[in-house]
């Protein structure tokens, strides 16, 4: 009797510990996820080139002999939602590895209609973004930049009413910026940039929650659009936009705002220059003329890093520049500006300004008398000039200009 006793204890406890362990293999027989579901995931997969698949990245590690949402550490970069109600899993997000995956957005994306998160960066994914897209009605984030993606924006696009982030940026997309694109009003983030985008830029004053927008280094052209009030973050860089930049001027939330390398031109309005939070202002690389004076001291503005080179500025050089506090690098380099160096200029260098950049314009006369303290630890280049500059000030290394040319220039000015 103990003889059979222990027996059926071993046997107990054999069969116990065969449970045990295999409750912790993931399963073969039955799938807890949406057929749907994982035969998308298989045609993501089978649209990427075997060859990019590198061991230890996450494709690699994707094994469809085991469920998706139940295999834990299988399917690498998937995130599922697990119903209460017993019913199917569904996949939620896909974050996909920067491992140069070379493939194929294909149609079966729209199937995964639970995303609310679709991350595919830094690869060599090409091809059109697929307009099933658009079924994927519950994403908050969509971001595919640093790919090869060609062809235009998805029209459905603007059904993804839960948008917050839209990434393309640093493709090859080639079409207009979809008018409705306005109708996505929980868009705090819209980055295009380094694209082949055409057209006009819309009116995307609606989209109230926008913080970034970076549309920078495409084709657009046209003049700025009104825009949306509680911008932080403003980049139309390397565009062929034109005109005057007055809209830009209402936007009192700007931290950083880059309008460089454009066609923009007339006066840069000291509304521009005192929006109170930016502390990076670019506008270089344009047309301007002109730059309005600020009349009284600002102490209040954030502005530190300011870029005007390569424009068409005439006149003095404006001393109102010294009424900005926290102003510490200026780019006025490659202008028309003439006249003398404001003793003012002088007596922020090396103090609160650190790097001041004037070379190649017709500045005449002679330096301030800070410029030859040669222990002052600025950034500075007065080269070509028709400035009176001692040899060995290190800040007029490059030379002068000619006195032809600044004859010329002074006979232009008057």
């Amino acid at each position: 009797m103990a003889k059979q006793l222990r027996s059926l204890l071993s046997s107990c406890l054999l069969s116990v510990t065969v449970s045990i362990v295999l409750l912790h293999v993931p399963s073969r027989v039955h799938s807890a996820t949406l057929k749907s579901d994982i035969e998308a995931l298989q045609a993501l997969m089978q649209a990427v080139d075997p060859v990019s698949i590198v061991r230890y990245s996450y494709l690699h590690s994707w094994d469809f002999a085991f469920d998706p949402c139940e295999a834990a550490g299988v399917f690498q970069g998937i995130l599922c939602t697990f119903p209460a109600d017993k019913s199917a899993n569904r996949i939620m997000a896909i974050d996909l590895d920067p491992a140069g995956y070379d493939g194929f957005l294909t149609a079966s994306i729209g199937n995964l209609t639970e995303l609310t998160s679709l991350r595919i960066s830094k690869n060599n994914f090409r091809g059109p973004i697929p307009e099933t897209i658009a079924n994927l009605q519950k994403l908050t984030r969509l971001s595919l930049p640093q790919n090869l993606f060609t062809g235009r924006i998805p029209q459905g696009i603007i059904n993804l009413k839960h948008l917050q982030i839209l990434d393309m940026s640093q493709n090859n997309l080639s079409s207009k910026i979809p008018a409705d694109i306005t109708t996505l009003r929980s868009l705090v983030q819209l980055s295009l940039s380094n694209n082949a985008l055409c057209g006009r830029i819309p009116d995307l004053s609606a989209l109230w929650q926008l913080s970034t927008l970076d549309l920078s280094c495409n084709n657009l052209d046209g003049i700025v659009p009104n825009l949306p009030m509680n911008l932080r973050e403003l980049s139309l860089s390397h565009n062929l936009l034109s005109g005057h930049i007055s809209p830009v001027s209402v936007l009192q939330h700007l931290t950083v705002l880059d309008l460089s390398d454009n066609r923009f031109s007339g006066l840069i309005h000291r509304e521009i220059l005192t929006l109170p939070l930016v502390e990076r202002l670019n506008i270089s690389n344009n047309q301007f003329t002109e730059m309005e004076p600020m009349p009284y001291p600002r102490e209040g503005l954030q502005l530190r890093v300011l870029d005007a080179h390569a424009n068409r500025l005439h006149g003095h050089l404006p001393i109102s520049l010294v009424n900005i506090a926290n102003l510490s690098s200026i780019d006025l380099s490659r202008n028309l500006f003439s006249g003398r160096i404001p003793l003012e200029y002088g007596a922020k260098l090396g103090s609160s300004w650190k790097s001041l950049l004037l070379e190649d314009n017709f500045l005449i006369g002679n330096l301030p008398p800070q410029f030859f303290n040669g222990t002052v630890a600025v950034r500075a280049n007065l080269a070509r000039n028709c400035l009176r500059c001692p040899p060995n000030i290190r800040f007029c290394r490059g030379g002068q200009r000619a006195n032809t040319e600044c004859v010329e220039q002074q006979d232009h000015s008057t």
